[in-house]
C-alpha cells in the first residue's frame, strides 16, 4: 500500500490499475451563475432512467421551492434553493430587469433583507472514495476516467457504502435495496459525450472536462469575482491536500459550505483503518501473551 493510498494527492485511475488512462474527468459547478432551473435534474433522470421520488409527488417542500430535497438513490443531481436573511452588502446594480425603479433606489422601494443561493449538488467522485474501500462485492469500481461507479447488478444491498460516504451522497433505493448514485454518465463518457446534466445546463454553471483544466478555469473565475467585488467567492473540494484528496466534482460557492449543506472539512472515513488494524493486532498480541503467562504461572 502506497503512502497516499488512503489520503493525500493521488492520481486515482493509475492507482486503481488502469494502464495509460485518459486525463481525469470531473465537474466544476459555478454556483454564482446557477439559476435553479433544474434542467440538470431532469436531464439526469431522463438519461439514466431514474424513477420519480416520493411516488411521483410533485409537491414543493415546506422550506423552499425545492421538490427534491436532497441527493438520493433516485436523485443523482439536486439543486438546492437556499433562501435566508442577508444584509445588503453592495450598492444596487441594474440587471436589465423590466422595472423603472431599482430596488433600494428610493425609500418607497427598499431592498429586502433576503438572498437566494442556488447550487446543483452531485456525487463528488472523491480521490479517496470510502464507499469504494468498504464495498465487499466489488460493485463499486474506479473507472479509467478517475470516477467512481456502482454496478447495480453486483450490489448486494449491504449498505456499507452509505455510511462510509463523508458527503451523504450514496443511497439505497426503497423497495429495491441496492445502492445508487451519480456515475458521471460513464456510458456517455465511453462514447465521447459529456454528462447529460452539463449538456442541459443553460448557464454553464455545470462545466465538464479534464480536471486539471477545470481547476485552472475555476481559479480564474474566483479571481474575476474577487476583482468585481464578490469577496465571498471561494472554491470547495478542489484541494488535493484535503481530507479526501480532492474531489472529482468541486464547486465555486458564495458562502461557507455549511450554508449549502456541505461538510466544511470532509475526511475519508477509511483514513484511519491501518492505524486501527495495527492497534487491534497489538491488543491481540498482548492478550495472547497474558494468556500464555497465566497458563505457565499456574503450572508452577
Amino acid at each position: 500500500m502506497s503512502r497516499n493510498s488512503l489520503f493525500g494527492p493521488l492520481d486515482p485511475a493509475p492507482d486503481a490499475g488502469h494502464a495509460d488512462p485518459p486525463p481525469r474527468k470531473g465537474f466544476f459547478t459555478d454556483t454564482s451563475v446557477c439559476i435553479g432551473c433544474k434542467a440538470c435534474e431532469v436531464a439526469c433522470k431522463e438519461w439514466n432512467l431514474l424513477p420519480a421520488d416520493d411516488a411521483g409527488s410533485m409537491n414543493l417542500l415546506g422550506l423552499s421551492y425545492d421538490n427534491t430535497g436532497a441527493l438520493g438513490a433516485s436523485s443523482w443531481r439536486h439543486v438546492a434553493f437556499i433562501e435566508q436573511p442577508a444584509p445588503a452588502a453592495r450598492e444596487p446594480e441594474f440587471l436589465g430587469m423590466p422595472t423603472s425603479t431599482l430596488p433600494g433606489a428610493s425609500p418607497e422601494h427598499q431592498r429586502t433583507e433576503l438572498r437566494w443561493l442556488m447550487s446543483s449538488d452531485v456525487c463528488k467522485h472523491c480521490t479517496h472514495a470510502a464507499c469504494l474501500d468498504v464495498c465487499p462485492t466489488g460493485s463499486l469500481f474506479r473507472t479509467e476516467f478517475g470516477t467512481v461507479v456502482v454496478q447495480e447488478d453486483i450490489c448486494n444491498g449491504c449498505g456499507y457504502c452509505v455510511s462510509a460516504c463523508p458527503y451523504g451522497v450514496i443511497d439505497r433505493r426503497e423497495g429495491d435495496g441496492r445502492a445508487w448514485k451519480c456515475t458521471l454518465c460513464y456510458d456517455r463518457l465511453k462514447g465521447d459525450l459529456q454528462p447529460a446534466c452539463a449538456t442541459a445546463c443553460p448557464t454553464q454553471s455545470i462545466q465538464f472536462g479534464d480536471l486539471d483544466e477545470l481547476r485552472e478555469r475555476a481559479a480564474r473565475r474566483v479571481d474575476d469575482l474577487h476583482g468585481a467585488g464578490v469577496a465571498e467567492a471561494r472554491l470547495y473540494g478542489h484541494d488535493e491536500d484535503d481530507g479526501v484528496g480532492g474531489d472529482g466534482a468541486f464547486f465555486l460557492l458564495l458562502d461557507e459550505p455549511e450554508v449549502y449543506g456541505l461538510p466544511p472539512d470532509p475526511v475519508v472515513t477509511t483514513r484511519d483503518l491501518p492505524a486501527m488494524w495495527r492497534r487491534a493486532a497489538l491488543a491481540g498480541a498482548a492478550m495472547a501473551a497474558a494468556t500464555v503467562a497465566a497458563f505457565v504461572g499456574g503450572r508452577r
